[in-house]
Order: structure tokens, then sequence, then C-alpha cells
């Protein structure tokens, strides 16, 4: 069973606050900045999922949540890490580890989880014979709400070597190999979807995505939002702002999720996605070509 509830934040340095906090609002997130930093939430109870400093432009530490006290104290052992107050708002207790390719991840528990916030909501929708909608118009006045991210939903990593970065994080946090992706003969796996283990509960496909380009680096944060509509109004409005668009949207192969790539100002790549894939420990672990990993049910393929 994994040690750790679930992905719960990342964090960046980055040149410009003032414009950065622009695009995380235009994103979606409700932003606060406190102490010289950014802090942005998302609709779930979550007091912040990501978080901005200012800098020289780089990805600081990728965050998991542990389920206790214990979880957070035995995982900390494992690399000899200090426990220690966090300094964030919302207080609780966290531990900074180094993965093989000297990224800090970060291990938290008890930090104060506030209301939830109010998401988007819309109409039924009618499918084929299944007509829910009936005698009402489909309506988004006055518009989306200012904040429509939900959560993190997963954090995408390039790797120097990926058996060492995926032997790591399965044995401190417990993970489970969703796919494995291969190229050519199925013994030669550049990477891996890995997902928490709770038993027979339902989770995301992939919490994390591990890929062995032998370039550490980070790739993408992907942040939930309600549906298709509140992705589709969030694409427009983005585009409207003039933002850089990477890739989508789409429907990916491996997860299900309807996708939609962003570059922020400092061009770290923020993903929306909706309607993924949940999976318990009875699913099981499974392989697939690179092709199915580039691959999208409609939408463009290839990523760019």
């Amino acid at each position: 069973m994994s040690g750790i509830a679930d992905i719960l934040f990342v964090r960046f340095r980055v040149e410009d606050l003032a414009r950065q906090h622009k695009f995380l609002s235009d994103f979606g997130f409700a932003v606060e900045e406190v102490d010289g930093r950014l802090l942005g939430r998302g609709t779930d109870p979550t007091r912040y999922t990501y978080v901005a400093e200012e800098g020289d432009p780089g990805f600081i530490a990728l965050g998991f949540e542990a389920k206790t006290q214990g979880d957070l104290e035995r995982i900390a052992a494992l690399d000899g890490a200090a426990v220690e107050e966090l300094s964030l708002p919302g207080g609780g207790l966290g531990a900074r580890l180094q993965d093989p390719d000297g990224n800090a991840v970060e291990v938290v528990f008890g930090i104060e989880k506030p209301q939830p916030l109010t998401a988007p909501v819309r109409q039924p929708l009618n499918f084929g014979d299944d007509r829910q909608r009936l005698g009402e118009r489909v309506s988004f006045r006055p518009g989306l709400p200012s904040t429509i991210v939900k959560r993190l939903g997963h954090c995408v990593l390039n790797v120097g070597d990926f058996r060492t970065s995926e032997a790591w994080y399965k044995q401190r946090f417990g993970l489970l190999t969703s796919d494995e992706i291969y190229v050519g003969e199925e013994d030669n796996s550049i990477g891996a979807f890995m997902r928490c283990n709770h038993g027979e509960r339902h989770v995301d496909h992939h919490t994390l995505f591990l890929l062995g380009t032998g370039t550490p680096e980070f790739n993408h944060a992907a942040f939930e939002v309600a549906d298709w509509d509140t992705l589709m109004l969030s694409h427009d409005l983005l585009q409207e702002q003039g933002y850089e668009h990477r890739w989508g949207v789409g429907k990916h192969l491996l997860g299900s999720q309807v996708f939609d790539y962003w570059k922020d100002p400092h061009g770290f790549t923020l993903e929306h996605f909706t309607d993924g894939d949940l999976m318990n420990e009875s699913f099981g672990s499974h392989k697939a070509p690179v092709e199915q990993l580039l691959g999208s049910h409609w939408g463009p393929a290839g990523a760019p």
C-alpha cells in the first residue's frame, strides 16, 4: 500500500511574480501572495497546489501528502531526512528528500485543509438514448467562476535513468505501475505511468510519470478541471490572452484524459485535463508501446 495519500503540489522559481500571478489566475487558480511567494489552490479543500517564489526560473520541488504522520516519519527515515514544521500557510510537518536526479521531493502531513471553493457546474449531459437534460438550455452565463482548477492530478519528470528513478519512488511511496512504456521490444522500457496504491479504492491512472530521456528535467504538471466545457472555455480565454499553446485539445490513449497543454510566461508546461481513468490495485500493471504514449483517441497525436 502507498504511504502517500496523493500528489499535492509543485514548486517553482520565477523571475516575475506579477506576470506569473496573472497567468495563474487566468489558468484558473485562486492565487494569493504570502511573504513573497505565490500560492495557487483549486476548488478542492487543499491549502495550495502550486507555489512560486522569485528568482532564476527553475523547478524546485514536487510535493506528496503522507497518509499519516507515521508514514511521513517512516519515509523520511529511509533517507535520514529531518521532519520539520512547514513555514507556508496551513502549517503541518514535512521532510525534504532528494531523488536520484537531484530533484527535491517534499513529503508533508497535517496541513490545515480550508473549505472547498465553488466549482464550475453545468446542466446534465444528453447521451444518445440517456437524455438527462430536459426542457432547459446549456448556459454558462455569467461565465465560469474565477477558480476552475480542481486539484493537481499528476506530474511528469524526465529522468536520467528510468529504472533507478522508478525504484527510488516505488520504495518510498509504494507506487504501482499502470502502464510501462517500451520502444521496439517489450524489455526495452523507457518509462512508466505510476499510481498510488490504496487497495480497492480507485485512484488516478497515474500520479507520476517518469520518462527516461537521459537528461533530467521537469516535463509538466497536470491540473484537473471539472468537465469538457470548462476545459474548452478556459482554452479560449488563454488563447485570447496570448499565452503559448503547447499541445491539444485531444484525448490520451493511456489514461484517457482530455488534455490541453500551455506554457506559462517562464517556459514551464502546465496541463488542464478532465475525464481521466480511475484504477484500483486489482487493475494490475501493463505494458504499452511508445506509439500509444504519443497517440490520441482524437485530436493531435505525437507530443510537440
